[in-house]
């Protein structure tokens, strides 16, 4: 989904998962790369009207927030990462994850037990 955008309208919508909402100068100021104020808002009128961003009216000005909620955009991110570098395979993607295991403290290793056995429930039901 996000993918698909190109790289300063991905940064963006990134920006704004991280941030929450945000007016336009404030997308200016903390953009990595410098832009006009004229482009930012540009862009945020394609993303908008592209349905990635939504814009809501404020005391501050125009308020821009993603469209899609960020587990929503999570979940299709990943979907995409498992399909394209997996294969379509969740179980070689959770592989490469605890291939990670010296970066996952117990209570993160604790948590992945705990989800799986919540999925083999479901599973049953």
């Amino acid at each position: 989904m996000l993918n698909r955008l190109p790289p300063k309208e991905r940064q963006i919508v990134d920006l704004l998962y991280q941030r929450g909402s945000m007016t336009a100068a404030e997308v200016t100021d903390a953009f990595p790369d410098p832009l006009s104020g004229s482009a930012v808002r540009t862009m945020l009128r394609r993303l908008e009207d592209k349905g990635y961003v939504t814009r809501a009216d404020s005391e501050r000005g125009y308020l821009y927030s993603p469209a899609v909620p960020d587990q929503t955009a999570r979940k299709s991110a990943l979907s995409e990462v498992v399909r394209v570098f997996f294969n379509g395979s969740a179980t070689s993607a959770a592989s490469a994850l605890l291939g990670m295991s010296e970066r996952m403290d117990a209570k993160e290793l604790d948590e992945l037990e705990k989800l799986i056995a919540q999925a083999r429930k479901a599973k049953e039901a």
